[in-house]
């Protein structure tokens, strides 16, 4: 690991970035032991802000704090990614019902530039699986955003994070981007026909059949 050059202020949360994306990226693998020692002689930091950022991690859901054995990357069971899947299917459905029913126009525009961008991402010829992971991410942050719900945007920020300690797999199967992009379709439909039924119902359909890939 090279040093990393860290701001002074808020030393923790940038160490606490610095790690999350490390387990999103497999670098630090589920069910793996946090070498703390190790850590902070990378970083060049003491172990009192490591500390302070593993507990933001463990209150996420990523890291694992045992007695007397340290930290531990998240293994997430079934059952775990089961529930997880069951709250943001039904926080998420809500707010597509909210979007369908209360959005602006211009509102609706960004979903459908986004949408676009996924369509390109997933194209037959040089499909992108990064870019598209990270577009349908955005896609699906852009319409909690629309919701204006910051207790359920909260919610599922930190849902998204435990998912995505098995999310990315998922979208590699084979067709499952094509299948996620049909999903999208759908649901983009909904929302600019203005009907809330219909755009939650999707978005639980999308949920369901995210949770049979990532199974």
């Amino acid at each position: 690991m090279s040093a990393l050059s860290l701001s002074p202020r808020a030393l923790y949360e940038e160490v606490a970035e610095e790690l999350r994306q490390r387990i999103f990226r497999r670098e630090l693998e589920p069910g793996s032991w946090i070498d703390e020692l190790k850590i902070a002689e990378a970083y060049g930091i003491s172990r009192t802000p490591l500390r302070e950022a593993l507990k933001v991690l463990a209150a996420e859901g990523l890291v694992t704090m045992k007695v007397r054995r340290g930290a531990y990357v998240t293994e997430v069971s079934e059952q775990d990614l089961s529930d997880v899947y069951h709250l943001l299917s039904l926080l998420e459905s809500d707010a597509a019902e909210v979007v369908a029913a209360q959005a602006t126009p211009e509102q609706l525009e960004s979903l459908r530039a986004l949408h676009r961008e996924l369509e390109a991402a997933a194209a037959p010829k040089k499909p992108d699986a990064d870019r598209f992971f990270k577009l349908n991410e955005q896609f699906h942050m852009q319409l909690l955003t629309i919701a204006n719900n910051r207790w359920r945007n909260q919610m599922v920020t930190d849902l998204r994070k435990v998912m995505k300690l098995n999310r990315h797999n998922s979208l590699l199967k084979t067709g499952r981007i094509n299948e996620a992009l049909v999903e999208h379709r759908a649901i983009l439909a909904a929302l600019l026909a203005r009907n809330p039924s219909a755009a939650a119902q999707t978005m639980r359909d999308h949920f369901k059949n995210g949770l049979a890939a990532a199974a």
